[in-house]
């Protein structure tokens, strides 16, 4: 029979192992250290809106014959009012791992089910407010539930989560499959600091065009990352007057000359699935889907 515990420090090698196989299914090059495991069990200073609401953490991970087959990270959020009222007196499980079953680790669901059952138990222990479920991991592009872990939706679907939020479509390029930036009489480009890293804001005489931003820091110094670098868009926006007329592939062509400079071989971008529009025009500019993720998953027993 599995045995299902809190997590010991000993365990840290097995469970990075662990996290970086569900990384590894969904963004190509990317895997994490043992220290970016561990101290995302602690704390997670990205989030530095939410993250100082945490009141209570807590690790699980489910054993069999000394093998570390799955594990879970679950927050109880406080319910003071200097919480924001959708996460006010909330639990969360964070995210939930296992590993499928194999010729050599056949109890594996059996596991991942008793670790679920667990889960549950302590969020019913918290006497929280609202049930949800994640697949938040600390490594890029790996939030939400990715369609490559169908075998973590499984659970969380017998457990009685449904997907009640979001999807997105995460999609990648290649910086050389992107534009290159061609020249347009009477239009200057400037970079500046922008909300979501380097913003270079196209300009006329009769005013602002649009903007785009890149992002090249999403791997931390201590998030060992695997190859080439790795940036993501994180806003790109065009006056509506200007959207017909090539403007945001534009902008990308700069963009992408500057991640070139930066040594950054793999650009991602982030759309809702619902936004056709939004979808073609990065598909138009060299952008591929590498995948899907659910976002905003809720405890709905039946």
């Amino acid at each position: 029979m599995p045995e299902v515990r809190p997590f010991r420090r000993d365990d840290r090698d097995q469970l990075t192992d662990l996290v970086n196989a569900h990384v590894a299914a969904v963004v190509p090059g990317v895997f994490v250290s043992v220290n970016t495991v561990l101290s995302a069990l602690e704390r997670e200073p990205d989030e530095f809106v939410t993250d100082p609401w945490v009141g209570e953490r807590v690790t699980l991970v489910a054993e069999d014959r000394g093998q570390l087959v799955a594990a879970a990270h679950l927050k109880r959020y406080r319910a003071g009012d200097e919480v924001g009222p959708g996460y006010r007196d909330a639990g969360e499980i964070d995210w939930f791992l296992w590993h499928p079953p194999a010729s050599f680790r056949p109890d594996t669901e059996r596991a991942a089910d008793l670790l679920m059952a667990a889960c549950l138990a302590r969020l019913t222990r918290w006497r929280v407010r609202v049930r949800r479920a994640s697949g938040n991991l600390p490594a890029p592009v790996v939030y939400g539930l990715p369609r490559p872990w169908p075998h973590v939706r499984a659970v969380y679907e017998r457990a009685g989560f449904r997907h009640t939020g979001v999807t997105e479509v995460i999609l990648l390029a290649r910086v050389a499959d992107l534009p290159g930036p061609e020249p347009r009489p009477g239009v200057t480009v400037e970079r500046s600091v922008g909300e979501c890293g380097t913003r270079f804001t196209a300009r006329t005489d009769a005013g602002t065009v649009g903007f785009v931003e890149t992002d090249t820091s999403l791997v931390r110094p201590e998030r060992h990352a695997r190859g080439a670098g790795l940036a993501d868009i994180g806003n790109l926006h065009v006056e509506p007057a200007y959207r017909e007329r090539g403007w945001e592939r534009w902008l990308l062509g700069h963009a992408a000359d500057w991640l070139r400079l930066c040594g950054t071989d793999r650009v991602l971008a982030f759309e809702h699935a619902e936004d056709e529009t939004a979808l073609a025009r990065l598909r138009d500019a060299g952008f591929h889907e590498l995948t899907r993720t659910d976002r905003g998953w809720e405890h709905h027993p039946s």
